[in-house]
């Protein structure tokens, strides 16, 4: 049952994270969001999502230092991810994708139903 969990959205780009939030709310989903790594580390520890929907390139905090940020809370460690960006041939991505709990797509070479259809998954585990 995916209205009783909850997805934290960490996005830049205002209109892809309106877009994801818009989709999520259908779902029944509690969304929290924010625009900058930072900001997020302290809504994720304060909420505890079931899900974190991450861009990796954003102002204040990179997405994968606010990840090592969250791995210092027992809880962090343990917190599905779904990374969403552009470079996922970056090095740190693909060291965070090696974590069991880390799921990737490319910006660039995926779509709105597969995102949605990844977040399910993830949410139904």
């Amino acid at each position: 049952m995916l209205s009783d969990k909850k997805v934290l959205i960490v996005e830049d780009d205002n209109s892809v994270r309106k877009i994801l939030i818009e989709e999520l709310k259908k779902l029944k989903v509690t969304v929290f969001e924010a625009d900058n790594g930072e900001t997020a580390v302290g809504l994720a520890l304060n909420n505890k999502p079931d899900l974190i929907i991450l861009d990796v390139i954003m102002p204040k905090m990179h997405g994968i230092d606010m990840l090592r940020q969250l791995e210092k809370d027992e809880w962090g460690r343990n917190v599905q991810v779904l990374l969403l960006t552009n470079f996922a041939d970056d090095p740190k991505v693909q060291e965070a994708v090696k974590q069991d709990r880390c799921d990737l797509l490319s910006k660039g070479e995926t779509n709105l139903r597969n995102i949605l259809a990844t977040v399910k998954k993830k949410l139904e585990v």
